[in-house]
């Protein structure tokens, strides 16, 4: 695998399409950083190509691989990733540490897709899953490899490590980096309890590979990641406190959502700049680590704790029963956050019920954006119609294979009461599912179908 050495990435922004131009102009913007499933290898964005000619470094984030799920990594989704770091020419590419999908052979039920990170539970198993799944992505992919920390609205019972062990022991077994969202570190202390400068205590900063940055709110007592709100005051005390333990390689502001003028962008940039300078110029601490870089792996040295030094070791290489326990247990909780299925036992009951609501709106978020027609017919019964399609219809097929069968069962069993608009959304279903081709042949029965559905009411 390639070696990065001493490189440094500086200040950046999540780039989206739709604040490609302010990104483009923003002063002091040195990275960027871009969902890797979102681009095209061979059809590369303008504004990315051109801030690569300018010699701004472009980081491909994913966020599909499920590395802390109970199955290795699959080969074309590593592959896909590869090749998008060899396109952008990236120094580094970046996953979470989270499970994405489940069930399967395995577990001997059929797969489920969450369309959300979902935390993993921070056991010794479950570590030694992660660890093996860490080494396989690291021996495919052409240059280093960075993991995230997520937010977590929930934990798994019976967990054995903190967040700040979970993440030494990981990185010390495998020697890959840190990418550290001090917003998720801020949301876990908010949700879960859980002190943010215990777990940097614990973090082997020297593993840092960069800093995420983020903004969001609280309703109801939990803090929601949302990536569509200002960075808040808590937020930036943790990434000053963090700056003032190690230098970061790079800090990068992620926004997702309701994106604010190119000013107030750029001014929230600076916010952050500032932040980590002032932390930098404060005296420095006793025992601080020393600044680190994106090539500096994780020294190779055991964690040692007062909570559970004698504890045996799961074998590196996680094995078969390992997994099998693990997929079980995925599996019952993602069939119960997206199938209605009951929640396993030991799980805050009340939390799950938030979690499965946020994961129902963000399926139809998402399939609002890649299928923008249907919100346009459907208006203000989109999003009740789409709660109601989605109850007890896990996701199994992608998200485009999702918006096709809501406007099918829309048609169906809960048509527009406009008539006009119950036509375009017939047209746009027999359309977009390839129907239309098909007249006269055995798939000409959905069309009639749909149309049945039209003309029935």
């Amino acid at each position: 695998m390639e070696r990065l050495g001493t490189v440094r990435l500086g200040t950046g922004i999540g780039w989206r399409p739709a604040i490609a131009e302010a990104v483009e102009a923003m002063a002091g913007i040195e990275w960027v950083e871009v969902v890797a499933e979102n681009v095209c290898p061979g059809h590369l964005p303008d504004s990315l190509r051109r801030l690569r000619e300018r010699g701004v470094a472009v980081v491909p984030h994913g966020v599909g691989l499920g590395l802390g799920g109970a199955e290795r990594p699959d080969p074309a989704r590593l592959a896909a990733l590869a090749e998008r770091a060899g396109a952008l020419g990236a120094p580094l590419v970046t996953e979470h540490i989270a499970f994405v999908r489940a069930g399967g052979e395995r577990a001997a039920s059929r797969g489920l897709e969450a369309g959300h990170l979902l935390p993993v539970p921070r056991t010794r198993e479950a570590l030694a899953v992660l660890c093996e799944n860490v080494r396989i992505a690291q021996d495919q992919l052409p240059v280093p490899l960075a993991v995230e920390n997520i937010a977590a609205l929930f934990s798994w019972p019976d967990e054995e490590l903190t967040e700040g062990q979970f993440l030494y022991e990981l990185a010390d077994r495998t020697g890959v980096r840190l990418l550290i969202d001090v917003a998720n570190l801020h949301t876990n202390h908010v949700n879960q309890g859980e002190d943010p400068s215990a777990a940097l205590d614990a973090l082997p900063l020297e593993a840092l590979a960069y800093v995420h940055v983020a903004g969001g709110f609280e309703r109801d007592g939990v803090w929601h990641d949302s990536h569509a709100h200002p960075v808040p005051e808590p937020v930036l005390a943790v990434l000053s406190e963090l700056a003032s333990r190690v230098r970061p390689p790079g800090v990068l502001l992620e926004r997702d959502e309701r994106f604010p003028s190119a000013a107030e962008l750029e001014a929230e940039v600076a916010r952050i700049r500032e932040t980590v300078e002032a932390a930098e110029r404060a005296p420095v601490t006793v025992g601080a680590a020393a600044p680190a870089t994106v090539g500096a792996a994780a020294p190779r040295q055991r964690l040692v704790t007062a909570t559970a030094p004698e504890k045996a070791e799961v074998d590196e290489e996680a094995g078969e029963a390992v997994r099998t326990r693990l997929a079980l247990g995925q599996t019952a909780l993602l069939s119960a956050l997206v199938a209605g299925t009951p929640a396993p036992e030991g799980f805050d009951r009340g939390r799950l019920r938030v979690q499965s609501r946020m994961l129902t709106a963000k399926r139809g978020d998402i399939v609002a954006s890649l299928a923008p027609e249907l919100p346009r017919i459907l208006g203000e019964a989109y999003r009740p119609g789409f709660l109601r399609y989605a109850a007890g219809r896990p996701l199994t097929g992608g998200h485009r294979a999702d918006a096709l069968a809501f406007a099918f069962h829309t048609l169906r069993h809960d048509p527009p009461a406009e008539r006009g608009a119950r036509r375009e959304l017939r047209d746009w279903w027999i359309e977009r599912s390839g129907r239309a081709s098909l007249v006269g042949r055995p798939w000409a029965r959905w069309a009639r179908v749909a149309r049945f559905a039209l003309l029935g009411r």
